[in-house]
């Protein structure tokens, strides 16, 4: 998947692609060592509260890198300009993330409440390390996880996007669900709005 972003900063051209299909060192290099994303490992959905203190850093390492090597299609997307690899994107079966069915934003309006139906697939987290934000690198990733999870068998795609307009002082950080801007630049439609600053987006996709 190809992908032209034309923004603020000098054009790119970001290349695509799924991260059970690249070198886990790539899937590394963008999760960096410090950061929200070097201590999570986009395990937070997939582990039970009650088990997470089990985990250290190393422990949710592993967890993803054997969950992209033994999985089929894989659990997320890794975006690329050039060879430099600058973006993740995690995108699953929405049964395959347990926490998230305790999840006030998902209680609180998804239109499909039966989180054990693998045709729902999730848009959980997005990563993209500080010096490549603000060049369309998670808007990319997003119009890709479409492709990616109709691939898979979903039947919709489901995110769980912020609204930077009504939250106050929202740091970049703070944006790893993703935006309602953006999401709907991908085709995402907001389908409900369980808090002001938060907003379910799906898109529905044909059989």
């Amino acid at each position: 998947m190809i992908t032209d972003v034309t923004e603020d900063l000098e054009p790119i051209q970001l290349r695509v692609a799924p991260a059970s299909d690249v070198p886990f060192a790539d899937v590394e290099a963008v999760f960096g060592t410090r950061g929200d994303a070097a201590h999570c490992w986009c395990q937070w959905y997939k582990i039970p509260g009650s088990d997470w203190r089990r985990f250290g850093d190393e422990g949710l390492h592993d967890r993803l890198q054997e969950q992209l090597r033994t999985t089929g299609i894989g659990r997320g997307l890794v975006a690329y300009d050039g060879e430099t690899p600058v973006g993740w994107c995690a995108v699953e079966p929405r049964s395959d993330l347990p926490r998230l069915s305790q999840s006030t934003i998902v209680k609180g309006g998804t239109a499909y409440p039966d989180l054990d139906d693998d045709a729902v697939w999730a848009v959980s987290c997005f990563v993209v390390p500080r010096n490549h934000r603000g060049r369309g690198v998670a808007r990319a990733l997003a119009e890709a996880a479409v492709d990616f999870a109709r691939a898979g068998g979903a039947l919709v795609v489901e995110a769980y996007a912020v609204d930077p307009k009504v939250r106050a002082k929202v740091t970049a950080d703070a944006l790893f669900h993703g935006t309602v801007s953006m999401f709907a630049h991908a085709g995402f439609t907001e389908v409900a709005r369980p808090r002001p600053d938060r907003a379910i987006m799906q898109v529905e996709l044909s059989s």
